[in-house]
């Protein structure tokens, strides 16, 4: 579709200026999940009043439309521009840098928090690691194409979440990091129940087993947001021997890091998401 192309190619000033005007046309005119946004920050914000809880929904949509066009421009960016505006931080490279040494291979958990798209770009580009994004195909076959090569563009590698677990075994040889984003909505029976936000939530069991079945360390990743269109990606250690924790250990520790980075900058966290759409077994389903 030329007109992604056409969007990539503009510089960034014009490109937040098309971001503005987005945001009127999705906040202010059509009113894009709105419902289910403001009904998220409530829920997960119980002690915030009105005037709060529009203010970041606000934020939020703003943040929504800079990271859509900011994950258009990774088609046309270059490998300079894009470690100027987003880059691990010193700490972070320190880290992996020791893993890497040690030749091992590591699990990375992250949410839908600041540009992850910018994250997997940046690791790839600084990172002896080679990375591997658990994803799930898209239905549309030309937006699946154009996901694909921006995501692959600077060297990520892709593996189907159907697969997650084979290709993993198939790749342990290589000294690789493989990412899984955890804040996604898994199906009731199967997944780890835990509070989250202030509301009964599922969390996908499957980077946790994985981890335990391949001792693999597990490193949180968060992406910080500096200043407009600028992040710092932040890691650290969140269980170096996974093959020794308990069935959920997992699962909640990486569940309560990123709900601490949600209430530190709630703006920019994807609150669009059906999140909750699922009640715990044997409950009432309510839905959003």
């Amino acid at each position: 579709m030329p007109i992604i192309y056409l969007v990539s190619v503009l510089p960034f000033p014009l490109l937040y200026l098309l971001s503005d005007l987005l945001f009127f046309l999705l906040f202010r005119v059509l009113g894009y999940r709105k419902k289910v946004v403001l009904k998220n920050l409530k829920n997960s914000f119980p002690d915030y009043n009105t005037e709060k809880i529009d203010k970041t929904c606000r934020d939020f949509y703003k943040y929504f439309c800079d990271m859509t066009l900011e994950t258009l421009k990774t088609l046309t960016i270059s490998k300079k521009e894009m470690l100027r505006r987003c880059s691990l931080s010193p700490g972070s490279f320190a880290l992996l840098e020791g893993l890497a040494i040690e030749q091992k291979s590591v699990i990375l958990v992250l949410g839908h928090y600041g540009n992850w798209e910018w994250a997997g770009n940046s690791f790839s580009l600084q990172c002896r690691h080679h990375l591997y994004v658990i994803y799930h195909p898209l239905s549309n076959v030309y937006f699946d194409k154009l996901m694909y090569q921006m995501r692959t563009r600077f060297g990520t590698g892709l593996i189907p979440m159907k697969t997650a677990f084979k290709e993993m075994l198939a790749k342990r040889s290589e000294l690789n990091a493989t990412a899984f984003i955890a804040d996604q909505t898994p199906m009731p029976e199967s997944a780890c129940w835990t509070t989250f936000l202030n509301q009964d939530t599922p969390v996908f069991k499957g980077t946790e087993l994985i981890a335990r079945k391949m001792n693999l360390p597990v490193v949180y990743v968060s992406v910080q947001r500096r200043q407009r269109g600028f992040y710092t990606v932040c890691c650290e250690m969140l269980c170096a021997q996974p093959g020794e924790t308990e069935d959920g250990d997992i699962s909640v520790m990486h569940t309560q890091r990123l709900e601490r980075d949600i209430i530190s900058d709630p703006a920019i966290w994807l609150w669009s998401h059906r999140r909750w759409k699922h009640r715990r077994p044997g409950y009432h389903q309510n839905e959003i």
